[in-house]
């Protein structure tokens, strides 16, 4: 097979021509020949090569195209082309794994760098100057029979990396059709205890990338049956709050969002999910998002979706909306919101003749509250008075 036409720029061809890809000393490999294939969008472009480390930086810098050594120790050197990053990785064998990371040595063989890849659909490779696909395991076929499946012992290489529980999932959720492959989904199902061995920003990136997909929910639901989850995610017990909210998503005509996803898999209950978010070393921003989705209740459908986000945010205001009773087109409407601005503040109420001290704190928030309700209005007259209320009101009080 051969890739079909694909758009070179100079950049690109001059970036080829320098590491030797007219003499077959690099490919594009990966996810970049996988999706080309498939014809579906294309991320980030990754070549390998049997050029070592140092002779790839020594005629990137000799042909004066900008590199990183990104991952210098473990052969990766990052390009910048037409600033854009392109991983060039000697091709490498696993000397030993323990699970978690692998002592790696160079290699000059094509076969043997695919063989340390996780599934036969991310083991293909491509000549640049031909566009020949070199196919070592039958991932093409596997590729058009939507078919994800373990290069070799599927137990053996989930015990080279324990992510390739998770990634197994995650790629069923893009790219597989029907069933997923018996062999790799019972060794997941054996070996979902190796999970606990991981670091918990790796689990947390590898759940929040198969949530981002448009249909994770066949996958999620196999993690959920299987035991997958339960040893480091037991909160996740249910699918059917994802379908429904990945429904709602689709009303809103809104984006996936991988946390809000998360948030639906868990129960709505706040000290849960800021365990959760503990947990899974989430950023303070995305812990007390995830804590907010969790206080969902009732009350926040009868609330006008502006005021909500105001109060809360407007990712939580969405989020609160979605995953509870209120309305789809409100959540929609918040899509293009931006927070409005009170133009008064402590000074001006203090100058209508207020005492510095807590009052003013307190009539302050008063006034925030009666500005929302009035729907942020934006003229200043209009806040002036109602700010002229509020504090005459609070002078009254303390005569």
């Amino acid at each position: 097979m051969k890739l079909p036409d694909v758009t070179t720029t100079a950049a690109l061809r001059r970036l080829l021509d320098t590491l030797g890809a007219r003499e077959g000393e690099t490919r594009y490999v990966g996810g970049w020949v996988r999706d080309t294939l498939l014809g579906v969008p294309v991320s980030d472009l990754d070549l390998a090569t049997r050029l070592r480390p140092d002779e790839v930086l020594a005629r990137l810098r000799r042909a004066g195209i900008k590199a990183v050594p990104t991952g210098l120790a473990h052969g990766t050197i990052t390009a910048i082309v037409e600033g854009r990053p392109v991983e060039v990785t000697t091709l490498r064998r696993d000397v030993s794994t323990d699970g978690r990371r692998a002592t790696i040595a160079y290699t000059d063989d094509w076969k043997e760098d695919a063989a340390r890849r996780d599934f036969t659909i991310n083991a293909l490779s491509a000549d640049p100057q031909t566009g020949d696909v070199h196919d070592y395991f039958d991932g093409e076929g596997d590729l058009a029979a939507g078919r994800v499946r373990f290069i070799g012992e599927p137990l053996k290489r989930i015990a080279e990396d324990h992510l390739r529980i998770l990634r197994f999932f995650r790629f069923h959720a893009r790219f597989g059709r029907g069933p997923a492959e018996p062999e790799g989904l019972a060794a997941c199902v054996a070996r979902a205890n190796d999970l606990m061995a991981l670091s918990r920003e790796r689990i947390a990136d590898e759940v929040l990338k198969l949530l981002a997909l448009p249909a994770p929910c066949g996958a999620v639901r196999l993690m959920i049956d299987g035991g997958i989850l339960r040893p480091v995610l037991p909160e996740i017990s249910d699918a059917e709050p994802l379908e429904a909210l990945i429904a709602r998503e689709a009303e809103a005509g809104l984006a996936a969002d991988p946390l809000r996803r998360l948030a639906a898999l868990l129960p709505a209950n706040a000290e849960v999910a800021a365990s959760v978010a503990a947990r899974l070393r989430l950023s303070n921003k995305a812990a007390k998002r995830l804590a907010s989705a969790a206080r969902r209740s009732a009350a926040d459908a009868g609330e006008p979706a502006q005021r909500l986000a105001y109060r809360l945010g407007r990712d939580e205001a969405v989020d609160r909306i979605l995953l509870g009773s209120g309305d789809a087109a409100d959540a929609a409407s918040l899509e293009s919101w931006q927070r409005p601005r009170l133009s008064l503040g402590g000074g001006d109420l203090i100058a209508m003749g207020l005492r510095p001290g807590p009052v003013v704190a307190a009539t302050l928030q008063a006034l925030e509250r009666s500005w929302a309700e009035a729907g942020f209005p934006a003229e200043a007259e209009t806040q002036q008075a109602l700010a002229r209320t509020l504090v005459d009101q609070a002078l009254r009080a303390s005569q």
